[in-house]
């Protein structure tokens, strides 16, 4: 009863971290397309009154804008739909889907300034600049700023990739209008128009800002390695408990914000009852779970540790493998003696950008190991890494 009590606790504790984060993500994009509503109109009445290609296109920079926090939104209330029978690991990739729509729609931006401030380049018009506009102008940078600030403050409180993006194109925003207010300053001062080529500078500004959106956006989407820190963590944390020998093959996948598995290979000795050693390995994933969010599962490896001369071969081995290639590493070493010969099996770890074949790095391996050790065959299978090649 007290276990069902618990679980229970911790069920309603997630939904309501849920229920926050989703409120959370829902005001901020309620706020963006109040105030980017309000400075795209505050900015095309002063374009159009001053004959500005640069204002007029900041004004609809700042309404596609609220496009994106409209997707923004969607994606937030897509996101917090619960798992179901056909998606198991819930929605939460949803906001990585409207983080790229966003991404998008500010290169579509840039892409669209740059035409019509080419146009105005080859064909320029006077325009007219003067206190009201200088006003709109500062305005506007001072309310972006305000919202680089808001959105990033979120974003990282809540973990969303979304609401960072939005920040980005926030800051983006500030050099872009600053740049028009700059161009327009000065030539109102030196009569020399400058009001095309500030648009084409902001539009080739904002179209490097969206590629760099896109690739941060596509880059869970299509399952990137997670950073170095959150491997390390999991390595020190696995190792820091009694009786784990070692640990291999981490893999961590990722379902949206609080939707993070992992799984790993911890080693242990094999001489170790094995109720013991499975309690433990329990008890791991359930600190996993409780201290990092983290739905963590953990395969069993046993090791002997009682015989020396597999210790000093499997220590032996380590470092010839390791002249290939500082990342490589080995695992799962068993050793078979037989009349003829001694079979040596082992797993041996590849980086996914070593210039070696599989094929390649087994045979440079057995040479190795024939090289110590005449009379072994050895039975290598190669594995991949699936955390970052920079460990």
């Amino acid at each position: 009863m007290a276990c069902e009590d618990e679980r229970a606790t911790e069920s309603a504790h997630g939904k309501a971290e849920s229920r926050d984060r989703t409120r959370l993500g829902l005001r901020a994009s309620l706020v963006g397309i109040g105030c980017n509503i309000a400075l795209a109109a505050a900015k095309a009445a002063v374009g159009v009154a001053a004959g500005s290609i640069a204002i007029t296109a900041d004004a609809v920079n700042n309404l596609s804008d609220a496009s994106s926090n409209i997707v923004s939104m969607l994606g937030f209330k897509l996101a917090s739909k619960p798992a179901d029978p056909g998606h198991p690991y819930g929605h939460g990739r949803y906001e990585y889907l409207a983080g790229l729509v966003v991404a998008v729609l500010v290169a579509a931006v840039g892409i669209e300034l740059v035409r019509d401030s080419a146009d105005r380049i080859m064909h320029p018009s006077p325009t007219e600049f003067g206190a009201v506009t200088a006003l709109v102008l500062a305005g506007s940078m001072a309310v972006k700023l305000w919202m680089m600030r808001y959105n990033r403050r979120v974003g990282r409180t809540i973990g969303s990739e979304t609401l960072e993006a939005t920040a980005v194109d926030s800051r983006n925003d500030v050099i872009t209008t600053g740049a028009v207010l700059a161009a327009s300053l000065f030539s109102k001062v030196t009569g020399i128009a400058l009001d095309g080529w500030a648009g084409l500078a902001v539009g080739v500004f904002i179209i490097l800002s969206s590629i760099d959106l896109i690739r941060d956006t596509l880059d869970p989407l299509l399952g990137s390695a997670p950073d170095p820190e959150t491997v390390e963590h999991i390595r020190g944390k696995i190792l820091s408990y009694p009786g784990v020998l070692g640990t291999h093959d981490l893999m961590i996948h990722d379902y949206g914000s609080g939707r993070q598995f992992a799984s790993a290979h911890v080693e242990m000795a094999a001489e170790t009852d094995s109720l013991e050693s499975h309690d433990l390995l329990d008890n791991i994933e359930q600190d996993f779970k409780e201290q990092d969010g983290l739905i963590m599962t953990l395969h069993y490896d046993p090791i002997v540790t009682n015989d020396p001369e597999v210790h000093d071969l499997r220590h032996r081995i380590s470092e010839l493998v390791a002249t290939i290639d500082p990342r490589i590493t080995i695992h799962d070493l068993r050793v078979v003696p037989g009349p003829t010969h001694t079979n040596v099996i082992f797993d041996i770890v590849r980086p996914t950008d070593l210039a070696l074949t599989e094929g390649e790095l087994r045979d440079r391996a057995a040479e190795l190991v024939c090289g110590i050790m005449p009379e072994a065959v050895c039975k290598i299978t190669v594995d991949s890494s699936y955390v970052s090649s920079r460990q």
